[in-house]
């Protein structure tokens, strides 16, 4: 099969030069205009500039394009032809660039996100309704983790996570303010046993375990007066996912490690008591990370706003001083 513009000595596949396309948009604007000053304006050149890439450019076709005179352009039989097959791919091209600028004011398309764990139960989910709401044309792709990875090799769009999962280059917005530590239990475990008082009592107690994505079995901290301990727990039930911790502990199986914002609903609905508070230490919060400042995609420009726009309504967390 013939190629496209082959009759006019361009090959339209991989060898096209970007010359090539220079010179046929140079084309197009004299054909539209049939006028070298009205489409040097528009092409921003000079009328002589264009004129002599015009030249140039039927020389290495070997074949005229334009009939020129010092007063008026028309085309030829070969150059009406060449036009006539460019016209619906340089509109084509154009509904395209318009469809982009377009996309920047109604967001569309796929937005992928790497998120912690964390992230994707405290900072997408609440609002996740809200967001797909206002951009119907948005569809978001989720893929949550416990480890930090190259996200513009994986081709997601953005990262949400601790501070330190965001590359040195990449731009980091906080999502999430610094949380505190909730230790806690359900109600009806705490009937059989008596709650503890310092972190050694965990030791007396069936803990919820919680296995780091490296294998190693985490350690739960704790801090208080300047004092730092780490218990290890032992139980009968061990996750690698922070709600099924909570779940567990809601369902009695044991006292969970977790954060206040996974807590909070439970402990506001009394399914879950809390304990060790004053032994509770602070987490930094959350960030979504992603690459450069220019031509962020639009809809991840629509989710940094509005997650800024929650924050900024959101009551400033009570964290405390020595864990600041």
């Amino acid at each position: 099969m013939t190629p496209r513009f082959v009759a006019f000595g361009i090959d339209q596949g991989s060898t096209m030069r970007s010359a090539d396309l220079t010179d046929l948009a140079a084309f197009v604007a004299v054909a539209d205009n049939l006028s070298f000053r009205a489409a040097a304006t528009r092409l921003g050149v000079t009328p002589s500039a264009l004129s002599h890439r015009m030249r140039q450019f039927e020389e290495r076709l070997g074949v005229r394009l334009l009939h020129r005179t010092t007063r008026s352009v028309s085309l030829t039989d070969a150059g009406l032809r060449l036009f006539e097959r460019l016209r619906p791919a340089i509109e084509e091209i154009a509904h395209a660039l318009e469809d982009l600028k377009s996309e920047q004011r109604h967001p569309v398309g796929c937005l992928r996100l790497y998120v912690a764990h964390l992230a994707g139960a405290a900072v997408v989910a609440p609002l996740w309704q809200r967001f797909l709401s206002a951009f119907p044309h948005v569809q978001l792709e989720i893929h949550t983790a416990e480890a930090p990875a190259d996200i513009v090799a994986l081709g997601f769009d953005a990262g949400i996570g601790p501070k330190d999962w965001a590359a040195a280059d990449m731009i980091a917005v906080r999502v999430m303010g610094p949380t505190r530590v909730a230790v806690v239990g359900a109600p009806a475990y705490f009937q059989r046993r008596q709650a503890p008082r310092t972190p050694d009592d965990l030791t007396r107690h069936i803990c919820v375990e919680y296995r780091r994505p490296a294998g190693a079995v985490f350690a739960w901290p704790f801090e208080r007066g300047g004092k730092s301990v780490r218990v290890s727990p032992h139980g009968q039930v061990m996750v690698n996912d922070a709600d099924l911790a909570v779940r567990a502990a809601v369902d009695g199986l044991g006292i969970a490690y977790t954060l206040e914002t996974l807590a909070d609903p439970f402990l506001r609905s009394g399914q879950l008591v809390r304990v060790l508070e004053d032994w509770s230490p602070a987490f930094d919060g959350l960030f979504l990370y992603y690459p450069g400042h220019r031509q962020v995609p639009a809809a991840l420009r629509a989710l940094v706003d509005m997650l800024h726009a929650v924050r900024q309504a959101e009551p400033a967390p009570e964290v405390p001083a020595a864990a600041e």
